[in-house]
C-alpha cells in the first residue's frame, strides 16, 4: 500500500491511478502521520505538488530517524539543485515533476526496491555487515576495462541472488551508461550537494536499476562537471554504498587520479587488467609497483588477461615473465563481445553459456564471492600507516 498526500481532489486522482496499486489518498500531513500509524510498515509515501514544501521537508525529516526504511517521493512543478539538495538532506529519495507520470512509477519502484532490501523478513530494518568493493583499473585504454567492469557486476548478482552496485569512477568519459542502455536522471555529480551529510537513503535517489540485483551509479553526462566532484565525495559514497549492497563494482579510469587512489584505499579486491600487447603490459608493471609501494596487499591482486587467445606473437607465459605475477584470469577474445557492447547488454546475460561469459563468471565467483578478509584485511590495516606516509605520491610528489 502506498499514502497519498495531495490537496488537489482531481490531481490526487490523476496520481493515484499512476500508481497503479493499492493506495490511501489523504490531504494533509498529519493525515499522513495517522495513515502511517494505521498501516503498520508501510513503504512507500508520495508528497503531491500542492502540499507546501517546508512541510513535506520537515515530514521527510522527521521519519527519516524514526523509519529509515519509509521512502518519500516528492512531486514539484519546479525543480532546481538547491532545492534538490534541499530534499536529498531531508530523506526524500526522488523528486519528479508531476507532469511525468511515468517517472513518477519509476521513482516509485526505485523507492520500493531500496526499501525492500533495508527491511528483513521479520519486518525489522535489516543491519547490513558492509560488502565488499571491488576496483576494475587498466593504466592503458583499450584493456576492455568497461566491459569487464559491467559483466562482472551482473555476474556477481547471480539475477538478484546478491545486491551490486556500478560506480562509474571515469569522471570524464564514464562508458558504464552506454554499455548497460541506461538513461540516468541523476548521476555521480549530484552526490555533491550531499557532502559531510551523505546516508543510504540520499544515495539510492541517485541510482539507476539495471537488471535484478544490480543499480548503477553513473558517471557525469557532461566531461566538464567531473571538476566539481570532489575526493571526498567519492570516500563518502563508497562508505555509504558499501553498507547498503553486497559488492560494489567500481569502473576507474586509466590514470592514477585522487579519486582512482580513494577508490583503492576502500577496495577489498583489485582487477587489473592486461592485454597482449607491450604498451598494456608495461603500464601493468607500473600498477604493480605503484600497489605494492603504496601498501596494497598482493592477496587481493587479481591480474586478468583480456582478449588472452589473440595471435599476437605473445603468450601468457611471456606476460607472466614480463609482469612477475601470475595470471589469475583468462578472458578470451569474441566477435559477440562487440555486438553485446552494442546491443547495451552485457553478454553475462545476453548469453550466459558463452566462453566469455564463462570466464567472467569464474572469476566473480570463484575469485571474489570465495575471497576472505581474513589475512588480505588484516595485511590492509597493518599497511594503512605506510600508504599514508606515501601520499606525497597522490600530490605530484611522483612526478
Amino acid at each position: 500500500m502506498t499514502i497519498l498526500i495531495e490537496a488537489d481532489g482531481a490531481a490526487a486522482e490523476t496520481f493515484r491511478f499512476a500508481l497503479g496499486a493499492e493506495v490511501v489518498v489523504t490531504d494533509s500531513i498529519p493525515g499522513a502521520v495517522r495513515a502511517l500509524e494505521e498501516a503498520g510498515r508501510e513503504l512507500l509515501v508520495v508528497v503531491g505538488p500542492d502540499i507546501e514544501l517546508g512541510a513535506a521537508l520537515q515530514f521527510a525529516e522527521d521519519f527519516r530517524m524514526q523509519r529509515p526504511e519509509l521512502g518519500i517521493v516528492l512531486l514539484r512543478r519546479r525543480v532546481d539543485v538547491a532545492m534538490l539538495g534541499q530534499a536529498l538532506r531531508s530523506g526524500v529519495r526522488e523528486v519528479v515533476s508531476p507532469e511525468d507520470l511515468p517517472g513518477l512509477g519509476q521513482a516509485c519502484r526505485r523507492s520500493l526496491d531500496v526499501s525492500r532490501r533495508m527491511v528483513g523478513v521479520n519486518g525489522q530494518t535489516e543491519q547490513h555487515t558492509g560488502g565488499r568493493v571491488v576496483t576494475v583499473f587498466a593504466a592503458k585504454g583499450g584493456c576492455g576495462k568497461t566491459t569487464i567492469a559491467t559483466n562482472l557486476a551482473v555476474a556477481l548478482a547471480e539475477r538478484g541472488r546478491r545486491s551490486v552496485c556500478i560506480l562509474d569512477l571515469d569522471l570524464e568519459f564514464g562508458d558504464v551508461a552506454i554499455a548497460m542502455q541506461l538513461m540516468p536522471t541523476r548521476t555521480i555529480v549530484d552526490a555533491v550537494a550531499m557532502c559531510g551529510s551523505m546516508d543510504e537513503t540520499g544515495v539510492a535517489s541517485l541510482l539507476t536499476p539495471h537488471s535484478p540485483g544490480v543499480d548503477c551509479l553513473l558517471a557525469p553526462l557532461e566531461p566538464g562537471e567531473a571538476s566539481k566532484i570532489p575526493v571526498a565525495v567519492v570516500t563518502e559514497l563508497l562508505r555509504t554504498l558499501r553498507s547498503m549492497f553486497d559488492y560494489v563494482v567500481i569502473d576507474s579510469p586509466p590514470a592514477f587520479t585522487e579519486h582512482v587512489l580513494a577508490a583503492f584505499d576502500v577496495s577489498d579486491s583489485y582487477i587489473l587488467l592486461a592485454t597482449l600487447d607491450i604498451p598494456a603490459l608495461k603500464n601493468l608493471r607500473l600498477t604493480l609497483d605503484m600497489l605494492d609501494m603504496l601498501g596494497y596487499p598482493r592477496e587481493s591482486w587479481h591480474v586478468v588477461l583480456n582478449r588472452s587467445d589473440s595471435k599476437v606473437g605473445l603468450s601468457v607465459a611471456d606476460v607472466e615473465r614480463t609482469l612477475r605475477v601470475p595470471i589469475a584470469a583468462q578472458v578470451p577474445s569474441s566477435r559477440s563481445v562487440s555486438a553485446s557492447i552494442n546491443k547495451g547488454v552485457p553478454l553475462v546475460l545476453d548469453e550466459p553459456g558463452h566462453p566469455v561469459s564463462n570466464a567472467i563468471r569464474g572469476i566473480a565467483l570463484g575469485r571474489i564471492a570465495v575471497q576472505q578478509t581474513g589475512a588480505a584485511g588484516v595485511l590492509a590495516q597493518g599497511k594503512a600507516k605506510e600508504r599514508r606516509t606515501l601520499s606525497f605520491l597522490r600530490r605530484g610528489g611522483a612526478a
